[in-house]
Formats: structure tokens, sequence, C-alpha cells
């Protein structure tokens, strides 16, 4: 009994041993490793970036605030009766670009810390435009240092650290752009200098946005227009930041598609009055192509023509005109889910010409063999050419006509640009708010006179990060949509 006890353990500690030797690789699961390459989140970072950027910009409040659309239905956006807006979706797209980065570093792939900051400063800026002071310089920190309860950082400090971070970014695909998985990258397939012109851009863009607080706004965009070569930028519609849709599921289609957007949703987001009467008044050729004509015009109790946007905060918004026969709603080039014309974008050339435009407006910048003028023509030229419809605007005579003719206004500048920015981020937004242009009015229902001016912070807050949602309170001022931001003060 002795002997078998004593042979078997012999036996088993042979066993053991041949188990263990190779117990790593035998335990090892190839189908989910503990370290993954960065390029894997890298398109994630990317796509979930721009879907969710055109989806706000489409049918949620930005469309509504930059008068792009007009709800007849479930129309809180429309009178300004908000409930405070969660911002979790902007933090798990930086924490996935974060994660990227951090195997961007274990990897040894610098290219991806680089894109990974064009990528943070764009989600970060966005937070940031949304609801002024947000936590910053302590966020993405739950696993790292245990933190839960990070401080809310002063939008100016937020600011200038991600213009600083998009500097750097630039620098680094300077000096090493090579590396990117063109597989991987769903917005420029690998091309270092268009991620290079994306981070300028986006500095041009929030340089302007903060220029009346921000005394190196106009100067650090000379600097970036002064050397082109260090600092490119956007100069056609080949360099716009864009990803297209594949409209195979929810998640990956037009959000005005069928996927995404039943056939009432569709028909209860109506095209705003304020965009209709612009682009009628100015017979502009992109009205057709946005823009579907009212099912009947006999009937109609207000407006007899083709084309009729619906007023801002009616009563019975269903019943303007005569009913919704009566009204138009966007055209079948927004009712797709793979939209042959459109896709997810995070900034197109349009915009910056219309950007320097406004700043060479001022006196304070100039552009090499440009004007105001010629940049305020370029924007126009540049949208209409992404509709296709370049050729009707010079048949048409649309540069001359009257309202459109360049007559050195802001005013005229930013409608211009108001209507190049259809569905495009909150951008129609944010210039209204920073300029008062295009001259949007509140409806008889809206529940205050003037337009909000940010989103309230989370109801979460109170609950989960009460003490730094109350040092932010008595920094920033009332947790309220109509309290101003550093930048707009």
């Amino acid at each position: 009994m002795k002997a078998y006890s004593f042979l078997f353990l012999i036996l088993a500690a042979v066993a053991f041993t041949s188990c263990t030797k190779d117990f790593q690789e035998i335990n090892t699961n190839t189908n989910s490793p503990s370290t993954t390459r960065p390029e894997y989140h890298f398109t994630e970072a990317i796509t979930q970036t721009a879907y969710a950027y055109q989806e706000n910009a489409f049918d949620r409040r930005p469309a509504a605030l930059g008068r792009y659309i007009t709800l007849v239905r479930n129309n809180d956006y429309e009178t300004f009766r908000w409930t405070s807006v969660d911002w979790n979706d902007i933090y798990q797209r930086a924490m996935i670009i974060k994660t990227m980065q951090q195997e961007a570093v274990t990897t040894a792939q610098p290219v991806y810390e680089a894109t990974g900051n064009i990528l943070m400063a764009f989600n970060m800026a966005y937070l940031t435009d949304l609801y002024g002071d947000a936590p910053y310089s302590q966020a993405l920190q739950s696993v790292s240092t245990g933190n839960i309860k990070p401080a809310y950082d002063k939008q100016e400090a937020i600011y200038m650290s991600l213009l600083q971070l998009l500097k750097d970014a630039n620098e680094q695909l300077r000096t090493n752009g090579a590396g990117i998985d063109a597989a991987a990258d769903a917005l420029y397939a690998g091309k270092a200098l268009q991620w290079r012109k994306l981070a300028n851009s986006l500095r041009l863009r929030m340089l302007l946005r903060c220029s009346k607080v921000y005394t190196r706004a106009f100067s650090d965009m000379q600097e970036i227009i002064d050397n082109s070569e260090r600092y490119p930028i956007f100069t056609g519609n080949a360099d716009n930041a864009e990803v297209v849709y594949q409209g195979v599921k929810k998640d990956d289609s037009w959000p005005g598609g069928a996927k995404n957007m039943i056939d009432a949703d569709f028909a209860k987001t109506k095209v705003s009055k304020e965009l209709v009467d612009a682009l009628v008044a100015r017979n502009d050729p992109r009205l057709a192509v946005w823009v579907a004509p009212v099912a009947a015009t006999a009937g109609s109790t207000v407006d007899h023509h083709q084309y009729v946007g619906v007023p801002h905060a009616l009563a019975n918004p269903a019943d303007y005109n005569g009913g919704e026969k009566h009204q138009s709603v966007f055209s079948s080039f927004f009712r797709q889910d793979k939209a042959t014309g459109l896709k997810a974008s995070l900034m197109l050339y349009s915009e910056v010409c219309f950007i320097l435009a406004e700043a060479a407006q001022t006196g304070k910048v100039t552009v090499p063999s440009k004007t105001a003028a010629s940049l305020y023509h370029d924007g126009i030229e540049a949208s209409m050419d992404y509709y296709g419809v370049k050729a009707e605007a010079v048949s048409g005579a649309y540069y001359d006509s009257p309202l459109v003719k360049y007559d050195g206004t802001q005013k005229q500048l930013i409608i211009q640009k108001w209507l190049a920015m259809l569905f495009r981020g909150s951008e129609g937004w944010f210039d209204f708010r920073r300029t008062g242009y295009p001259e949007f009015v509140a409806g008889p229902m809206a529940f205050q006179p003037q337009f909000p001016v940010r989103y309230g912070w989370p109801t979460s807050e109170p609950n989960v990060n009460n003490d730094s949602y109350r040092a932010a309170i008595a920094v920033f001022g009332p947790d309220d949509i109509n309290t101003k931001m550093w930048y707009l003060k």
C-alpha cells in the first residue's frame, strides 16, 4: 500500500511538471490578448467620434438651436424646456483614445500618440464648448489613480491645454509621421499630412472662437497662416475630415436613414423657416438639394410657396400653414442609410475659408494672395462644390445677387457660413451665440426670450461628484443654460 502510494506521488509529480511547463502558453487565450495594438482602437476612436458628432448635428439640440430644424412634435428642444445633458459618451470616447495612446507607448508606435492627441483635443473641445468648465486635468483617472471625483477645470485652462496639444501633435507628425495603418485610419487612410492639416485647422476654429478674450488669438492664427509648410491647413474639399457611412447597421448608418429614424420621426423633423427663407431669398441652388417641396400648395393658410419652413416654437407647429402636408421636410438626400453625398464630418474646408475670411475682416490677420472677400467667395464655392451645384451657382449669377455679393459685414459672412455648416456639429449654434448672427428670434412658446448658450451639467454630478460640482459653481456661476462661458463673456 505504501509502495503504491509512493509510485502514485512520483507519477503525479511528473504529470504536474509536464502540465505546468507550458502553463502560460496553454492558458493564454489567443482570441482575447492581454495587450492589444493601438490601431485596433484607432478605428473605433475615429468612427465613434465622427458618428456621434454627426448624430448630434442632425437631430439633437444643436440642429434646433442652429435653426436648421423645427420639430412639430415632441418639441422640447424648440421651446428650451431643457433638462441637463449627460456627457458620459464624450468621456467614453476619450477613454478609448487614452487606451490607444497607452498601447502606442507599449508597442513603440508614437504616431498613434500624436493622432490620439488630435482626437482627444477634438472631443474635449466639443465638451467644453457645450458645457463650459468641466473635468479635464483629473478626468479619466479612475483606473490609474482611483480618482472618481475629478475637479472641474476652467474653460480657459482647457482651451490653452488643447491648443498646445494640437500644436504638439502637428510637430510630432511633422518629424515622425510614418506608420499609420491605412486600413485602420477611417479618416485619412494613413496620410500623416492630412492629420496635420486637421490639427492646425482645428486650432484656427478654436482660436477664432476664443478671440474675444484670448489676446494672442489672432497672432497665433497669423503664425499658422505664415508658415504653411510647418502648419499646413485645409486647402480644398479633398482635405475634409469625414468618415463614410457603411449603412450596414444602425450604428454605422446616416442618422436620417431608415435604420436610425422611422418615417414618423423623419416627418416631424421639418425644415426651419429661417433656413428656407434664407435659401429662397438668395435663389440658392442648395435649396432643391436639401429641402423637399410641400406635398400641396392648395389649402395653405399662410405661405403658398413650394418650399415652406416652420417658424420657431409655435403653440401648434403641426398645424402651421394648414397642416403638415403644407410644410417642407428635408429631401431624400438626407433619407439614406449610406448617404451618397453625406459623411460624418468633423471639419470642412468651407469652414476654414470662412474662419480666415472673418479673421481677415477684423484687419488683425492677413492671408497671402487672399482678401476677406475672396476667402468668403471660396467658402461659398466650396460648399456649392460639395453639394454638386457649383455650376448652377455660376450660371445663376449667385455670387452677384444682392444678398450674396460681398459687402464686408460680419452678418453676411456668418449667414453664408451658417448655410455651409448645415448639420455640421454645433457650428451653427456656436457661431450664433458668439456673433448674434443669423439674427434668430425665440418663438412665442419658448420658455425664455433668449437662446440657451450651454448645456447644464449632468444631473448625476451633484450626487456622485458634489464637492467638485459645488466648487465649479462658485467659480463658473449658476449651472444654468444661460450662464455664459469664458469666451462668451
